[in-house]
């Protein structure tokens, strides 16, 4: 089999991605890289000697030589990329969250509809075995029918990951409950076996807006910008971003289209880095203790009781690849694409899926900054809908 040739749009922190891709002689390999940025050109260079690089994108998009093309590039551009590459028909990895709004996402939609393109969205915690292993025991009916899901997601690197670049800036995210919730409402659809159709939140931005140690506008990031074990706590952060308007602190409500309840909690400035799942349904209940190394995921079913903690069944999240990205997840979700590309048919992940994760965090960041008044969440216009359960064909 030959490799898929990849174009890849976009160098920065998501270009771990491409990395993992780029497999010559094992089905899929980079073959041109385009960012504006010099450095990230040089560092693609680095390690895609034989790709050439450029700064236009069109050197991608329509580009013979490449067959599908990895939309890596920040949020609010990717609306305008991967229509292009879908144009062009070349195949389409978008990297979550779809983008920043309802209506762009619905564009990038519509025009794969059209076109006859096919298109992903990679939504890569669909492919951590912690998730993988708590939709399997909910598929089991371990639970029974799930009724409510809880989730608390504490992000120990925030300050450094989010209030450090353009993540910073609601021009270019619209909020922190779609850039970086977008991956666990998701994970909350796909548990749940539906999408948000009520939500209400409330948020504050309580700690990195207080502190004063910006970077000058147009100044780049230092090059100790994140460090493993430094930077905490978060008062000592330096070279934050000359603007900052995204809370650091949010907790949403949603009620699904299904019945089901959940709650999404997300902080910025804890010590720690993990994320809490509890899914309860009419028969019993689940929760995750960890997601890496010797993480469990722990199932109450049998009996009633006072606390107790190792519950009735426990269950070993399976171990992952050494050094594989987002929790093992990101080879996979490479392989799906892969395959989807050359192959289409059914993925795991969906574009619906992500257009609706991202509408649940448009609303209920206008909710937030509306004093938590409660928002309702548009479904996608049913034929568009209808199209992608197809598969993306007819």
């Amino acid at each position: 089999m030959t490799d898929l040739r990849l174009g890849v749009l976009g160098y920065g922190l998501r270009g771990t991605l491409a990395r993992t891709a780029h497999r010559p002689g094992e089905g899929s390999r980079v073959v041109a890289v385009a960012d504006q940025d010099p450095r990230a050109r040089a560092r693609a260079a680095g390690d895609f000697p034989d790709a050439r690089m450029s700064t236009d994108r069109r050197a991608v998009t329509e580009a013979d030589d490449v067959d599908a093309v990895l939309v890596l590039t920040p949020d609010h551009t990717h609306a305008d990329l991967a229509c292009a590459a879908l144009k062009a028909g070349k195949p389409v990895f978008v990297e979550k969250p779809l983008d920043i709004s309802v209506e762009r996402c619905d564009e990038i939609l519509r025009t794969a509809r059209d076109t006859g393109t096919r298109l992903y969205v990679g939504h890569n915690m669909r492919h951590m075995p912690v998730v993988r292993l708590m939709r399997d025991i909910i598929e089991r009916g371990e639970i029974g029918e799930v009724k409510t899901v809880w989730v608390r997601h504490f992000v120990g690197y925030g300050g450094d990951w989010y209030f450090k670049d353009w993540h910073a800036e609601r021009r270019f995210t619209t909020g922190l409950l779609l850039q970086k919730a977008a991956h666990d409402i998701d994970v909350v659809h796909w548990l749940a076996h539906g999408y948000t159709r009520q939500v209400q939140a409330l948020g504050d931005l309580m700690v990195y807006g207080g502190i004063p140690h910006r970077r000058a506008p147009g100044e780049p990031k230092p090059e100790d910008w994140y460090t493993r074990d430094g930077h905490w706590p978060p008062a000592t952060q330096r070279g934050l971003n000359p603007v900052i308007d995204v809370e650091d602190v949010s907790l949403v409500n949603m009620r699904l289209d299904n019945g089901v309840l959940a709650t999404y909690q997300q902080c910025h400035f804890t010590p720690d880095y993990w994320r809490n799942y509890t899914v309860i349904g009419d028969a019993g209940r689940l929760e995750n203790f960890g997601d890496g190394p010797g993480a469990v995921v722990r199932v109450w079913n049998a009996r009633r009781s006072t606390h107790r903690e190792r519950g009735d069944a426990e269950y070993p999240v399976p171990a992952i690849q050494d050094n594989a990205g987002h929790g093992g997840a990101d080879p996979l979700l490479v392989d799906e694409f892969v395959r989807f590309a050359r192959e289409g048919g059914r993925t795991d992940t969906s574009p619906v899926a992500a257009r609706m994760s991202v509408a649940a965090g448009v609303r209920a960041t206008e909710s937030l900054r509306d004093g938590g008044s409660p928002r309702e969440v548009a479904p996608l216009d049913p034929e568009l809908a209808a199209y992608f359960a197809r598969g993306q064909t007819g």
